[in-house]
């Protein structure tokens, strides 16, 4: 009997928690996930429609590739920076007003970013909205999982992700759109109305939570790291940039690695001395949850950093229009979106290492096949590569969440998935970095092997010049001297378009390369039946 009444109390206990959590009103929990789910999408959409937008933008502000990259750069980095603090700062403050707050600064960078006029405004612009974004997903999974019990948080979850894969899949698409038909300022702008509608929606329907149990803010750490990352960057962007002309042994370039190191050094210090760190790298001593994550940084490096390649050899080697380019891209999110519940199913019922390997070898495989385009490529075939790429997404992302939290205490998880956003953002920053910096090296690289091919003087020269003297005379009529200069600007043209083409195949390459090392990490991770084996034991 005494069991029986201390279990009565304690689920009375229970209740009277959730409830002061929980309105009465059963609606209330599905308008807060209305309201967040218009957030995610939005953060999420601006990390893929700016791809489409790029070419337009270089153009608009006549740079090149080594300065923009800094406007999807900027953006990754400001959300890193934002994802590990959010939730303390909610905790102090309180999750509806920091929300608040999040959709506010991403409504106000969105608007700058449409009002730029150079290049150096709209990094800027994008630094502001990154911190919304960076605020907004964290803080919106949080909200979900406090409004939701128990038994209705996957659906709520399901319904959330919802939005962030159909964000991937309708941002080129969209983008694409706005570009070409208004221009490539109103990609930002449309984020305008949508922000304010979705602040009025916070302020009416989220109620306020603020916990009382808060940890002191970890500054060395939060400063260490933000030091560490935007330096790093810098340093592997400017390394091959057009205006650095002593390369990698520039002295800027070598002090900007040395005060990353220095600040790596300390926060990695500090982050296992500290007694309230700002991410718990402890945790990246579980065996499974570590390695899982080191396939998820080397995931992100190859996939989010070869994203932005395909739409510039698209619109600038094919002459895809921003919408065309914007639309291949649609299958990609529609067929992960598929293919993620179904082998969540299956991993339950076989080793959840299975599809992950599979993924792995056709995520590298697609960017394999991408390393062979060129300016006669078809559409089919660029689809068949893209097609793969949603496939192997789709079975790649839930068993490694599985795997990754498979023998973590409950209450670390909120910690462990700080650290997994954290470290997607870190991946992809430094991948962007990385395969822009391989990019200019390589259209470099080519252009002078293709360049030092053509022997002038040779008599194989002189008569690919005279064919195509007589046919611009024949075909646009003019003076002989006249056709030739145009013949010799259509073969540098020509000359310069195939280094471009080649340089972004060895990205891809690159890419592909770099996906098939995840698949050492993979092979060493404990199955679930291996766990369960060793628990048994």
């Amino acid at each position: 009997m005494r069991k029986v009444s201390v279990s009565h109390k304690i689920r009375r206990k229970v209740r009277n928690r959730d409830s002061k959590f929980h309105p009465q009103n059963d609606l209330y929990k599905w308008f807060v996930l209305g309201n967040v789910m218009i957030g995610t999408f939005m953060a999420v959409l601006d990390t893929t429609i700016v791809n489409v937008g790029l070419p337009k933008i270089m153009s608009s502000f006549g740079v090149g590739l080594d300065k923009i990259e800094w406007v999807i750069t900027a953006y990754m980095l400001a959300m890193a920076a934002m994802l590990p603090t959010s939730g303390w700062i909610a905790d102090k403050f309180g999750f509806k007003r920091i929300y608040f707050l999040g959709l506010l600064f991403f409504t106000i960078g969105s608007l700058l970013c449409g009002l730029s006029n150079d290049e150096n405004t709209l990094i800027l612009s994008r630094i502001i909205q990154g911190l919304g974004a960076g605020t907004i997903q964290p803080l919106g999974m949080a909200i979900i999982t406090r409004e939701f019990p128990v038994k209705q948080r996957g659906i709520a979850i399901g319904f959330w992700s919802i939005a962030a894969a159909a964000s991937v899949s309708f941002g080129p698409l969209i983008g694409g759109y706005l570009v070409d038909n208004f221009s490539w300022q109103l990609i930002f702008d449309v984020n305008v109305p949508v922000g304010i509608v979705a602040m009025l929606f916070t302020i009416i329907i989220q109620k306020e939570y603020i916990n009382k149990k808060i940890k002191d803010f970890d500054f060395i750490g939060f400063i260490s790291v933000i030091i560490f990352l935007p330096v790093l960057l810098y340093a592997l962007s400017e390394g091959n940039a057009a205006t650095n002309s002593e390369g990698w042994a520039a002295p800027y370039i070598l002090a900007c690695f040395a005060i990353s190191a220095i600040a790596l050094a300390v926060f990695i210090t500090h982050e296992l001395t500290t007694k309230h760190p700002l991410i718990e790298l402890r945790l990246l001593t579980n065996y499974n949850f570590g390695f899982c994550n080191l396939v998820l940084f080397v995931f992100s490096m190859g996939m989010f950093g070869s994203t932005f390649l395909l739409p510039l050899y698209l619109q600038n080697s094919l002459g895809y229009t921003a919408v065309q380019s914007g639309a291949v891209f649609l299958p990609v999110g529609i067929i992960q979106g598929f293919m993620s519940p179904i082998t969540g199913i299956l991993s339950t019922k076989i080793n959840p290492k299975s599809p992950m390997i599979l993924g792995i070898l056709l995520l590298a495989f697609s960017f394999y096949l991408n390393s062979n385009l060129s300016f006669l490529t078809e559409h089919h075939f660029i689809m068949t590569s893209l097609y793969i790429r949603g496939f192997a997404m789709g079975i790649i992302f839930t068993p490694l969440s599985t795997l990754s939290l498979l023998t973590l205490p409950r209450e670390k998880m909120a910690q462990a998935s700080a650290i997994t956003n954290t470290i997607r953002q870190i991946g992809g920053s430094i991948g962007v970095a990385v395969f822009t910096t391989m990019l200019t090296a390589r259209v470099n690289f080519h252009s002078q092997i293709f360049g030092n091919a053509i022997q002038s003087g040779t008599q194989d020269f002189r008569n690919v010049i005279a064919n195509m003297t007589y046919q611009i005379q024949a075909h646009a009529g003019g003076s002989i001297a006249t056709a030739m200069k145009q013949g010799q600007s259509l073969l540098i043209s020509n000359i310069s378009k195939q280094a471009y083409i080649q340089g972004i195949d060895d990205d891809f390459l690159i890419a592909a390369l770099i996906t098939i090392l995840a698949l050492i990490p993979t092979l060493i991770l404990q199955s679930k039946k291996k766990t369960e084996t060793i628990t048994n034991a």
